[in-house]
């Protein structure tokens, strides 16, 4: 087998080599290339100790020294040449105490996590499979190296990556290896909001976002994310539904596009529908407010997550708009593009289409149909360069002072009440028009 190393990786390992030193191309990088994908990075591993790596090349930094990881930069991109290592003994469930340098390659491929990312190569040697990674690559299935219980006593966020890695690749996880995630859910709680938020985004905007129904199956979900299994447990008993919450929410999250903010919002749009279920006379259940319940759920749960304040807001802001579904006209759908954003107006078509997809076939035609106007309208809108803004306004503030108003929370309150006349009428935005309307007003 022939790699086709990129010529800077084959150079590092050539220089190592040529020093007497072992060196092989490993991990996601292998695992990619068999599967004939163009690998994000390479890293690389050496017999060689830190400082030996150091003296052989004329550019490096110290990315993890102590961890054996010296970062050689060649043509300005950095790659990771670690030293052979085996790691201590896992005190917390999240790193080692200590690594130890070895001379093995076996040694250090038997610490890693699962077989497909537990492989080796360069082109004096070709493939080190230990383990039978390219096998299992070949068969679809993630698989612990050696002891599953083991590998995730190390590191329990790799219970996480397990999940993950089947959502990319849509493969199945070995019974083993599954089994022994259930038995340790619990260890989850160990692991930082940070590193558990990296696995879920790469998760929920993988081509297998269902792949969440096993991050509640195995017990997971109920350490970070507890709301989600309160969705999974929720009926829905409604005509316009025929999933529970949960299962909705995942069957959504598959017709949504693969963006961050897009999938997240379905993942939480209704979040809120088990906190404000009531059941009516007839058996059926109703979720009134949950949008806006929801919104305020899901800013609770991305914070715990640590997510960015811009994801925060974007998300929450689709959550809280998803179901609102005012009468279509000019003036009705200005007034909602101002509510939730020119920015945002696309993504919140594409969280209705991929929520009124995962809904009963009740009127579905008809609710698809409403999205379909209601974005011809928000196209015209804006081609017609309706005012959407205070500061799209033929007059600010400027203009108020020099007319004598002081500055100060007037000037706001004037804008404010002109802003809402032009979203009535776009037509009275003229700046003549504008000044005789500021200057009634302020007399």
């Amino acid at each position: 087998m022939n790699m086709n190393l990129p010529a800077d990786v084959q150079n590092i390992i050539s220089v190592l080599e040529s020093n007497g030193h072992e060196a092989y191309a490993v991990g996601g990088c292998v695992r990619d290339c068999i599967l004939g994908k163009v690998p994000h990075d390479w890293d690389i591993t050496t017999s060689a100790l830190p400082e030996q790596v150091k003296a052989l090349f004329e550019r490096t930094f110290d990315t993890g020294i102590e961890h054996g990881t010296v970062t050689v930069l060649m043509h300005g991109i950095g790659y990771e040449v670690t030293t052979y290592r085996v790691d201590g003994k896992y005190e917390d469930g999240r790193h080692p105490k200590e690594v130890t340098f070895t001379a093995s390659l076996e040694e250090d491929l038997k610490r890693r996590d699962f077989t497909i990312n537990a492989m080796a190569y360069n082109d004096t040697k070709g493939l080190v499979d230990l383990f039978g990674g390219e096998a299992d690559l070949q068969a679809g299935i993630i698989r612990a190296v050696g002891n599953p219980i083991e590998r995730f006593t190390e590191d329990a966020l790799r219970m996480l990556r397990a999940l993950r890695f089947s959502a990319q690749l849509g493969f199945e996880i070995e019974k083993d290896t599954y089994e022994a995630i259930k038995t340790l859910a619990p260890t989850l709680e160990k692991i930082s909001a940070e590193r558990i938020q990296v696995e879920m985004v790469k998760l929920v905007t993988s081509a297998h976002p269902e792949r969440i129904r096993d991050v509640y199956a195995t017990g997971l979900t109920k350490i970070f994310f507890p709301e989600f299994d309160a969705m999974m447990e929720c009926d829905q008993v409604n005509k316009h539904h025929m999933y529970s919450v949960g299962e909705h929410t995942i069957v959504s999250m598959g017709l949504a596009p693969d963006d961050k903010v897009i999938r997240l919002t379905m993942m939480l749009h209704d979040i809120a529908k088990p906190v404000c279920k009531t059941t009516d006379e007839n058996g059926q259940n109703h979720f009134k407010t949950h949008p806006v319940k929801g919104a305020d759920m899901a800013r609770t749960v991305l914070r715990r997550l640590k997510f960015d304040n811009d994801t925060t807001d974007k998300v929450c802001n689709l959550v809280k708009n998803h179901d609102d579904r005012p009468e279509i006209n000019h003036r009705n759908v200005r007034r909602m593009i101002i509510r939730v954003g020119q920015e945002n107006f696309n993504d919140l078509l594409a969280v209705k289409r991929a929520d009124t997809l995962a809904q009963s076939m009740y009127h579905r035609e008809e609710k698809l149909s409403y999205i379909d106007e209601l974005e011809k309208v928000f196209n015209e809108v804006v081609a017609a360069g309706d005012c959407l803004r205070i500061k799209d306004l033929e007059i600010n503030g400027k203009d108020l002072i020099a007319m004598g108003l002081p500055q100060g929370q007037r000037i706001g309150e004037v804008l404010s009440t002109i802003f809402d006349s032009v979203v009535e009428n776009p037509e009275l935005n003229q700046r003549e028009t504008l000044l005789n309307m500021a200057k009634s007003m302020i007399k």
